[in-house]
């Protein structure tokens, strides 16, 4: 009777230690196997150089390594690179390097589609077909990190979570994943390198708030105002900016982080005074930092950037009452890699 494979990186160390010693070997094989699994990040069992033929036939006959494919590679001419991923199951995200002078980052996928509804959003037009599970995402990071090394001279220095997907729609994964990346007995990047990117899903940032997590957090904000937001990002009717603001409060009163606010400022939507001051207002209660990011067209419909004088008096008043603020420029929008942007359209 064939054995059905199980995912191997399923596993806790401790269930790996278990499997050994059922097997009537030594706990410490299981520590061995963690490591070649999660520091070395290993594809296949005969990788694990250190561990017996027998033993590794055994692990061949008993478990697979779903790892992720890089099916496609592109380069922008800002030096940019987008990776179209090919999952165990066929399935395809995408996942990004931006490099400046001084780092580069990763935005790394945490769904295939999305389960949220943004109207500006490339991503949301794909059906939502599963979650990633925390290998498909760490393997993001080690494809990105590998990159970073060869075409940059220098390891991956930073990690946003702001490809494909709602990150908190699939939050036990996305923090297993974190747990593996941070470890030292996985990647050993430090938690203050990595942003995760929400659209506001009120109850989960309460929750990462009461589990203490070290990594930073980002909000897709783009207007304040009920009404404008939800005829943008309807899934705010469910979760309206009272119960957001309520619960960054939450978590700015427990960890004392600085909150991040992602916004585009479009032409004929939030591209009005009144619309700043409803900014303004929404973030007093914290101290922030709001990232105005340039749009990035997924069609030539109703979302379009506003003007260079609608961004500067959202700086302008910003910065008068003591708001952090950035005008970020796109990057990697030659090749679709840009916020927004991701489709798997290859």
């Amino acid at each position: 009777m064939e054995i059905r494979k199980k995912d191997i990186r399923a596993l806790t160390k401790e269930q790996l230690r278990q499997f050994f010693v059922e097997q009537g070997d030594k706990a410490f094989r299981g520590n061995q196997v963690y490591e070649w699994l999660w520091q070395k990040s290993a594809h296949d069992f005969d990788a694990m150089t250190n561990i017996s033929k027998e033993t590794r036939k055994m692990l061949e006959d008993h478990f697979v390594i779903n790892h992720i494919r890089v099916d496609q590679i592109q380069r922008s001419a800002d030096g940019t690179i987008k990776n179209a991923v090919r999952l165990h199951d066929g399935l395809i995200v995408e996942s990004v390097l931006i490099p400046t002078d001084t780092r580069t980052t990763a935005c790394v996928s945490s769904q295939v589609g999305c389960s949220l509804d943004c109207r500006f959003c490339a991503t949301a037009r794909l059906k939502r077909m599963r979650n990633l599970n925390p290998d498909e995402i760490y393997d993001q990071v080690v494809a990105i990190d590998n990159e970073s090394r060869l075409y940059f001279d220098r390891p991956l220095s930073n990690i946003v979570f702001m490809g494909m997907g709602e990150p908190l729609m699939n939050y036990n994964n996305v923090l297993k994943a974190i747990e593996k990346i941070t470890s030292p007995e996985g990647l050993g990047m430090s938690p203050k390198r990595i942003i995760v990117s929400t659209s506001g899903v009120p109850k989960i940032i309460k929750k990462m708030a009461d589990e203490e997590v070290k990594f930073g957090l980002a909000v897709s904000l783009h207007s304040a105002i009920d009404e404008v937001r939800t005829s943008i990002m309807p899934f705010n009717s469910t979760f309206p900016l009272k119960d957001l603001r309520e619960a960054l409060e939450y978590w700015y009163n427990k960890t004392k982080n600085r909150i991040t606010y992602e916004y585009v400022v479009w032409k004929g939507i939030n591209d009005t005074q009144e619309a700043v001051d409803a900014l303004v207002k929404f973030c007093k209660f914290a101290p922030s930092k709001v990232n105005i990011i340039e749009y990035n067209p997924i069609d030539d419909g109703e979302f379009q950037q506003a003007s260079n004088k609608a961004v500067e008096m959202y700086q302008n008043t910003l910065e008068r009452n003591g708001i952090t603020v950035t005008v970020r420029r796109s990057r990697g929008k030659d090749i679709d890699a840009a916020c927004g942007q991701l489709a798997n359209k290859g």
